[in-house]
């Protein structure tokens, strides 16, 4: 029986037996993000063999000291709806024409904040015979045993005495609220203060701030024209981020500065066309 392999890997997010692996990557756009929804599958899905791949998939990465995956509903019905695509099409792809990439497809599949993601795509005579050959195949076993993975989808379709299956893999970040994410930004900004050998800040709420962030998500863009009202009276950093502990360099170098002794915070989560899994939009006034 005639099998096949492609895999790829996005870096959150990725696609592909062929392995894929993929990265959001900012892109200049106006729009919130319309991700196109997910169809409905055929019929003709196996969930038996899809928590056969699970088992299978997380026995492997048990050997190999990685963490189980957990199956995310909506990563399912993503994967299923591209095995799908490609058994209808008769053909293994990460995208198909006329088809949203990978990102695009869990974004529009599940709510996770996903930061990494990859796919396995193959077709076989059988779920066994397919892990088999995906652990033999370098780029699709990477793909398998990431430990930074944590959550994932799969999907197989039947057709005829041909199994079409996709995995999809993404690594799931903590979900926080907007007042969570501040006070996770304002740990960071005092912890950096503290390095420095500088007193903490003075946090102090401003309403035009967050409005502003949110302007950012809105238009999907750093430099709007509220951002840059805010900057003719404060020392302005804004940025986004997945994981928003981490501050930009720029805003290191403002923090070591003595003369500054208060800072507001404000933080907008969204998705965009850029983001098409979301991220954190947030923005700094020190002075």
């Amino acid at each position: 029986m005639p099998w096949a392999l492609i895999s790829f890997l996005v870096l959150v997010l990725g696609t592909g037996s062929a392995p894929e692996k993929a990265t959001v990557k900012p892109a200049a756009s106006k729009n919130v993000s319309s991700a196109a929804p997910v169809e409905s599958p055929s019929p003709m899905y196996n969930p038996e063999a899809e928590q056969q791949l699970l088992e299978m998939t997380n026995q492997a990465r048990a050997l190999a000291g990685a963490p189980p995956l957990t199956l995310d509903a909506g990563m399912t019905l993503a994967a299923r709806a591209h095995a799908d695509s490609m058994a209808q099409e008769r053909q293994l792809s990460h995208q198909l024409p006329g088809e949203p990439s990978l990102t695009n497809r869990l974004a529009a599949a599940s709510p996770l904040h996903l930061d990494r993601a990859g796919e396995n795509v193959a077709y076989d005579s059988s779920v066994g015979d397919a892990h088999q050959r995906l652990m033999l195949s370098p780029p699709h076993r990477e793909n398998l045993l990431d430990p930074a993975y944590n959550v994932a989808g799969f999907g197989v379709i039947e057709a005829g005495e041909r199994m079409y299956i996709v995995e999809d893999f993404g690594r799931s970040l903590p979900i926080y609220s907007a007042e969570q994410t501040e006070a996770v930004v304002a740990e960071a900004l005092q912890r950096t203060r503290q390095q420095a050998g500088l007193p903490d800040l003075a946090l102090v709420a401003q309403p035009a701030l967050r409005e502003a962030v949110c302007s950012m998500a809105l238009e999907d863009r750093l430099a709007t024209n509220q951002m840059r009202q805010l900057a003719q009276r404060y020392s302005v950093v804004n940025y986004t981020n997945m994981h928003p502990e981490i501050l930009p360099a720029s805003a290191a170098r403002i923090l070591n500065d003595r003369r500054i002794t208060s800072a507001a915070i404000g933080v907008c989560y969204a998705r965009t066309v850029t983001y098409p899994t979301g991220t954190y939009w947030v923005g700094l006034a020190l002075y």
